[in-house]
């Protein structure tokens, strides 16, 4: 399911992508959502929201296809908000963003860690090629160009400009 985006940011994937989970409480629930968490009072208790906000929250991350509320309980009723596929797309992205802020700090500040889950061991995310196998930090052996449904302003940004 491709998330739905405001006419104007359809062309940048990036704009689109900051449209649904540019805010940080949109990032929050969906961390809280990898470890586990489906409850609304789950959710509130870890991130300490408030329910008018982490209500409009659940509410705008199911309308984007992020989430799926389901009923888990019938009287009174009660709702889980469980990750759909396209929400679990979006796991790689926060490892990274984790990973990102990690890097920069020592050792004995981190507060969380990737390990992988079988051995224990403190693993280090990189973003590869899938053809390649190559990492994709290099600023210079990786660039944007226009896509084939570009318009006017995104081919203009991505033709290269001759001296």
């Amino acid at each position: 399911m491709p998330l739905r985006t405001r006419q104007e940011d359809r062309e940048c994937p990036l704009s689109a992508t900051i449209e649904h989970v540019g805010e940080w409480w949109t990032l929050l629930l969906l961390h809280d959502a990898f470890d586990g968490y489906t409850r609304f009072d789950q959710f509130q208790e870890n991130l300490r929201i408030s329910s008018s906000m982490l209500t409009s929250r659940l509410k705008a991350l199911v309308a984007d296809g992020l989430l799926e509320r389901r009923p888990y309980q019938t009287n009174p009723v009660r709702h889980e908000y469980v990750l759909t596929e396209l929400g679990r797309s979006l796991r790689p992205v926060i490892v990274a963003m984790a990973a990102w802020g990690n890097a920069r700090l020592p050792a004995e500040e981190r507060s969380m860690i990737l390990v992988d889950a079988a051995t224990g061991e403190e693993v280090e995310p990189v973003m590869i090629d899938a053809k390649t196998g190559r990492r994709l930090d290099d600023s210079r052996a990786y660039v944007f160009t226009a896509g084939p449904a570009a318009g006017a302003t995104m081919r203009a940004r991505y033709t290269p400009q001759r001296p």
